[in-house]
């Protein structure tokens, strides 16, 4: 006698979960997914990546070229991200992180802080195959976002946390290029966001870099008002 073999449906809230991972493996702004892409990066069958996707399809958050039936965001996705930049006001950040990149001759640009993540969310390039979010302990404005944590995440900074918390920036030197990043702190002293920098070493030196945080930090001043509500404001100093 065959023993029957039960399979399990998910349950909703583990199929919007599903539905969420399928999202998210479009994080690094590759090329467009296959089924077969999504099935390895997820770990589910190729099916159950295919049946996921056509549905996410259906509601407009994922797109299928015609083509080569592979798949990438949709309008809903487009329309959701439009909302939630004017939402949180980062529209407002724009004319200011233009204008400190014309006058630095840098690439300015504006993250916070996505689980663990620091996610650019205004300013700087988009370009393909660019990711738009980084661990947090592997980039300056990570590093930003972690040394000045909510009051309720309180807890003993490792000693490079404790330095850049005491210098009040971060720095680091990806391949061919230079970071230096800022907080935007709230009222209560939390990093809401890090505003940061980024040009060729020969243009971010060690001997300019007084030069670079005054205009640097100077923008932040500008982006707390800009971005943070007056209850959220720092107190002016006296």
């Amino acid at each position: 006698m065959t023993e029957a073999t039960t399979v399990r449906t998910p349950t909703g809230a583990q199929a919007v979960q599903r539905a969420l991972e399928v999202l998210h493996a479009f994080h690094d702004n590759g090329p467009d997914l296959s089924a077969s892409d999504l099935s390895r990066r997820l770990g589910l069958p190729v099916s159950t990546a295919h049946r996921l996707a056509r549905t996410l399809v259906g509601a407009g958050f994922l797109e299928q070229d015609a083509r080569t039936s592979r798949y990438r965001l949709g309008p809903a996705m487009t329309e959701l991200g439009r909302l939630a930049y004017h939402q949180r006001g980062l529209h407002l950040a724009a004319p200011e992180l233009a204008d400190l990149a014309a006058r630095t001759g840098t690439a300015a640009d504006l993250a916070l802080r996505s689980g663990p993540y620091a996610v650019i969310v205004a300013g700087g390039p988009v370009t393909p195959m660019s990711a738009l979010r980084h661990p947090l302990r592997t980039t300056a404005p990570g590093k930003v976002l972690l040394a000045w944590p909510r009051p309720d995440e309180q807890a003993p900074l490792d000693e490079e946390l404790t330095s850049i918390h005491t210098h009040g920036y971060a720095r680091d030197a990806p391949p061919g290029i230079r970071a230096l990043a800022v907080p935007i702190l709230d009222r209560t002293g939390h990093a809401r966001f890090a505003l940061t920098l980024r040009a060729a070493p020969t243009l971010l030196t060690d001997e300019r870099l007084p030069w670079f945080l005054t205009h640097t930090r100077a923008c932040a001043q500008a982006l707390e008002i800009l971005l943070l509500p007056p209850t959220e404001r720092r107190l002016p100093t006296p």
